[in-house]
């Protein structure tokens, strides 16, 4: 008896079951920008009937809020997130990146580098994309005589990094004109966030990312990063950011206010309408219990605008 060899859509590998997550820096209380990106993320796994993770992103200890952890936590209970596992938390996973980090120095894919960011300013022209300035490659070659490490950079390529976003569409960025070899462990001995968010999503096997579109530039040196590590890519889609009346993205430095829980269904509503959606007055004005099934039914990533920041006026 002959075996017929599947064809077409049925020799296909299933895709993996979807495991997205959301992942606040506990440098403030929650504030409505980072409610659209929890509602955002936690939309689009439910609607994929796919499990939701929580990760407290405070690799960077000197911006971390004592305390502020734990409010966050307890006001995505108190509207009525529920998350599945255990919080992961990167304070608590520093050896791991310490044993990424070592992996790339073996690999050669990192060098030690000694400038400091005068010097960097002295000897690059050209703005990053996020701002900064384009890393000129100092270091690439190895240290000058005399010269101290300060921290350890990976090598990028000169060519395009793309990726199609599910929300605003194809990005491609050249990672060496755009940001230049950039850090994985810092001068004053932190792990960079680049560095650890790629090694937290693969080790949490998340396979869809929903987040705001102010780590879309990031998104390209992640790319590179988990190619380097040889790690799995999830897909992403770059939620708009909530700004103020001046254009600038919510956070605690712009000072934006805390979510106020006593608001319930409403706030959750105001989020969501901020993604696209329109909701009746009767969920918004309903009780959570009502607006969580409402909202998974109704969700369509579709609908988010592909815009960088949104005033909601």
């Amino acid at each position: 008896m002959s075996t017929a060899t599947p064809t077409g859509d049925s020799a296909r590998p299933s895709p993996p079951p979807y495991r997205g997550r959301f992942a606040p820096s506990p440098s403030g209380p929650l504030h409505f920008g980072s409610l659209v990106a929890a509602v955002g993320s936690y939309l689009d796994a439910r609607a994929h009937g796919g499990q939701w993770l929580l990760r407290i992103e405070d690799v960077d200890q000197p911006r971390t809020v004592a305390g502020a952890a734990d409010e966050i936590l307890r006001t995505l209970e108190g509207f009525g997130f529920a998350w599945d596992g255990e919080v992961l938390v990167q304070s608590r996973r520093l050896d791991l990146y310490h044993a990424a980090l070592v992996r790339l120095q073996l690999a050669d894919e990192v060098y030690p580098c000694a400038c400091s960011r005068a010097e960097i300013a002295a000897h690059s022209p050209r703005r990053s994309i996020d701002g900064g300035l384009v890393y000129p490659g100092t270091c690439r070659e190895g240290l000058a005589g005399g010269r101290a490490a300060r921290a350890w950079r990976l090598r990028v390529p000169d060519q395009v990094i793309a990726f199609d976003d599910r929300i605003q569409g194809d990005v491609q960025q050249n990672l060496e004109a755009a940001v230049g070899d950039f850090i994985l462990l810092r001068a004053d001995g932190q792990y960079a966030y680049q560095l650890a968010v790629v090694v937290d999503d693969a080790a949490q096997g998340i396979t869809a990312v929903v987040r705001g579109v102010d780590l879309l530039d990031s998104t390209p040196r992640q790319i590179w990063l988990q190619q380097g590590l040889a790690l799995s890519t999830p897909t992403y889609a770059h939620l708009p950011v909530v700004t103020n009346d001046a254009g600038e993205k919510l956070s605690k430095q712009t000072h934006a206010a805390a979510v106020d829980l006593s608001a319930g269904s409403a706030v959750l509503a105001a989020a969501l309408r901020f993604l696209g959606h329109a909701v009746p007055q009767e969920i918004s004005a309903g009780p959570l219990r009502d607006f969580w099934p409402w909202a998974i039914a109704a969700w369509s990533i579709a609908r988010v605008p592909a815009r960088r920041g949104v005033c909601p006026g």
